[in-house]
């Protein structure tokens, strides 16, 4: 019996590992919950001036919508959160910069794939910002009526969300141009910023489908 217990007890060289979850990962998420929360509830107003709005009136002004347009910048915020998984995975291996030529998709690092999302997501604002200036001068503002006032918030505060983003893509690749060895820290900035890049590709995605699609 003694020397079965003395086979089974750990000596005193072994150590039990525990894998806890990131706590700047774990952070983030319930932050991100917690965003959730805040575009749930502008969706319910959204939801709740259609149902109180004319049918008649509320058709009128979704047909200033330019939706063909809309579609475009919505696909390239879409595609961009594809260019930022792949700066994740670049990032994960450690590579920050690529090891080919500019044209070689494959052995690019985190900065080329950050930077091109970046531009993705500028490309983004810049095309609501010009959406914003041709239906204000259709006649569509945020006080032109309510529907007006739904639109302008839901849009302009997701749109808020994404040069929030883009802040943060400034300060992950000035972390990493400024860190002396790329390490686990410059690659746990990088998945966090995915993940906030992720939610707000997806909000954008209903965004789209219950403003522009169901109209």
């Amino acid at each position: 019996m003694s020397t079965t217990a003395t086979a089974a007890a750990p000596t005193a060289h072994q150590h039990v590992s525990v894998n806890r979850p990131n706590p700047v990962s774990v952070g983030t998420i319930v932050w991100l919950a917690s965003e959730l929360m805040f575009f749930a509830g502008l969706f319910a107003m959204y939801f709740t001036v259609r149902s109180v709005m004319d049918p008649a009136e509320w058709a009128a002004q979704t047909e200033r919508l330019n939706v063909p347009f809309a579609l475009l910048n919505t696909t390239v915020l879409v595609l961009s959160s594809a260019t930022c998984q792949m700066g994740v995975l670049a990032a994960e291996r450690f590579r920050p910069v690529r090891s080919g030529s500019l044209w070689q998709f494959t052995k690019w690092g985190m900065h080329e794939w950050m930077t091109l999302t970046y531009l993705m997501g500028a490309f983004f604002i810049g095309g609501q910002i010009f959406e914003y200036a041709s239906l204000v001068q259709e006649g569509l503002t945020i006080s032109s009526s309510p529907y007006g006032s739904v639109f302008y918030l839901t849009t302009g505060f997701h749109g808020l969300h994404v040069v929030g983003g883009l802040i943060a893509f400034l300060f992950l690749l000035g972390r990493s141009f400024a860190a002396r060895r790329f390490g686990h820290h410059e690659a746990t900035t990088a998945i966090v910023t995915s993940y906030y890049w992720h939610f707000v590709d997806v909000v954008w995605i209903a965004l789209f489908g219950v403003i522009y699609l169901l109209q």
